[in-house]
């Protein structure tokens, strides 16, 4: 979600809202198969999408090796939703493009609550076909299905469905609903955004590879959100989750952050009337425009919709993967971060659709929305 971001905003936010009054829209979504065989019953058996001539997703530079499920992960209770969030910008190519966010949503098979989980980016994983690298590597590698196959791995999970959405989608969707109201809870400090003594937008840090360090740029005052509740726009929505270098707690900052603003999204569809305006709901569903993808594992969107019509913003429970403290280890002058023993419960939790047992044990792992 970065956003992503965030991932996924449309899709889950509105899926979330419990709403069937957008089925007219749902053509505006760009619809492909994503998951390809990591995708639950699909292992080995051709897909049966209902999208005419859906486009299968780039694999990037690599062949995709096939998944191949353990025994018995296809009856795993409830549903999983995987959303990665692009930071592609206009100069680069999409398909090759690092994983930037990376959530899983576990609904309960009752359907009455989900669960979004944010996973490091810089998680140090096996990555199916290329060795060891950062879980955000292995899109770049093999695209969305080697990915899904990449957290199955470490997490256990198989999804039911997946989404993709970069940057250009998620300021356009807030700014389609009004801007959102955040509650800022650590003072944020932008490298992206700033200005000159001109007042001429401008970039307030130089980013030095390879650990990518901020450096100040002189006589460029940089955006600073401090700590409060207010309205944001779009672009300060996306400027706001995509900051990790000037924060304490770094990308469990900014994952924190980015679940936030998905509940805060699904809260203004809601309380703002989006769902059961037509016009403004055409005008969010519109402003994703080629930015999402979304694939519902053979159901339609519409399906999907249904699935989850008895969750609002209320039933979201966002947690926090490591308690939000680092588990950083060194390897060949890279920082990489590992996922402790109590991670490991959390994703148990959620195979045994328990996930409600884990956060009531661990509340400290619980991330409040605002």
């Amino acid at each position: 979600m970065k956003a992503w971001l965030v991932s996924a905003a449309v899709v889950v936010s509105l899926a979330l809202a419990g709403t069937l009054t957008w089925q007219h829209y749902v053509g505006q979504v760009n619809q492909a198969d994503l998951l390809g065989d990591t995708g639950r019953d699909r292992a080995g058996r051709p897909r049966q999408i209902d999208i005419l001539s859906a486009p299968r997703a780039s694999a990037g530079a690599s062949a995709m090796p096939s998944a191949g499920h353990p025994a018995g992960i296809d009856a795993e209770p409830g549903r999983n939703i995987l959303l990665v969030g692009l930071d592609a910008r206009p100069e680069e190519d999409r398909a090759t493009s690092r994983a930037d966010t990376v959530i899983v949503v576990h609904v309960t098979a009752a359907g009455d609550r989900a669960y979004l989980v944010s996973l490091p980016r810089d998680t140090r994983v096996a990555i199916p076909g290329h060795g060891t690298d950062k879980l955000n590597a292995a899109f770049a590698f093999g695209g969305f299905e080697l990915l899904a196959q990449t957290v199955q791995k470490i997490t256990g999970l198989v999804f039911d469905a997946g989404a993709i959405i970069d940057f250009a989608g998620l300021r356009k969707v807030v700014d389609a609903v009004g801007g959102v109201e955040l509650c800022v809870d650590e003072e944020t400090t932008s490298v992206h955004v700033g200005w000159d003594a001109n007042g001429k937008e401008t970039a307030p840090f130089r980013l030095i590879p390879p650990s990518f360090r901020p450096e100040r740029i002189a006589g460029v005052r940089p955006q600073v959100y401090h700590v409060g509740c207010r309205h944001f726009a779009g672009w300060e929505a996306l400027d706001y989750v995509r900051q990790r270098e000037l924060i304490p707690d770094g990308d469990y900052g900014r994952q924190r952050h980015q679940q936030q603003l998905l509940r805060a999204l699904a809260e203004k569809i809601t309380s703002a009337g989006v769902l059961a305006n037509p016009i403004a709901l055409n005008r969010a569903i519109g402003a994703v425009g080629d930015s999402l993808t979304f694939d519902g594992n053979g159901a339609s969107i519409t399906d999907w919709i249904v699935r989850l019509r008895a969750i609002g913003p209320d039933d979201l429970t966002l947690l926090r993967t490591n308690g939000g403290q680092f588990h950083t280890e060194q390897r060949d002058g890279r920082d990489y971060e590992h996922l402790d023993e109590t991670t490991g419960e959390l994703f148990a939790a959620a195979r045994a659709d328990r996930l409600d047992g884990f956060a009531a044990r661990h509340p400290d792992w619980v991330i409040h929305a605002n």
